[in-house]
């Protein structure tokens, strides 16, 4: 009789989580799963925060600045705040601030990192029920278990 191999408690589960985080309530909570689950499972934890680049290619120059400006305050509060919180809890998490579309970003930050998983909040726009959320498209991809955090 073969003998099985002995399943090692902890060694299954994803090594590095990648979790989408933009500031907003859903993604605040995904957030703290992702780092309750990063503990768990003994995982490398990324927080990515994606910034919006201007819709218009021909936006008023003088409204850049205050865009950016912004932009880096909800970075500078987002890593605060999520490195406070993986620190109490024992994670060892990273953050990064990409630029760009949120899809693309995360895909690329989760392909980069070779993460086994992402975790992400749902949508809170009521479009986003018809054309389609970020959670959606990523589930849709099928490269990586994807956690939809209400």
């Amino acid at each position: 009789m073969d003998e099985q191999p002995i399943f090692e408690l902890g060694t299954d589960g994803p090594t590095v989580i990648v979790a989408g985080i933009d500031g907003s309530p859903t993604s605040l909570r995904a957030a703290a799963y992702a780092t309750g689950l990063a503990r768990r499972q003994g995982s490398r934890l990324l927080f990515a925060y994606v910034a919006p680049l201007p819709a218009l290619p021909g936006f008023a120059a003088g409204y850049v600045g205050p865009l950016e400006e912004g932009y880096q305050q909800i970075a500078d509060e987002l890593r605060q705040e999520v490195a406070e919180a993986a620190a109490a809890r024992g994670v060892d998490a990273r953050f990064v601030v990409r630029r760009g579309d949120a899809y693309l970003e995360l895909t690329r930050v989760a392909e980069e990192e070779q993460a086994d998983a992402l975790v992400v909040g749902a949508s809170m726009q009521a479009g986003h029920k018809l054309v389609g959320s970020l959670a959606g498209r990523l589930v849709r991809a099928g490269r990586w278990p994807v956690t939809v955090v209400p």
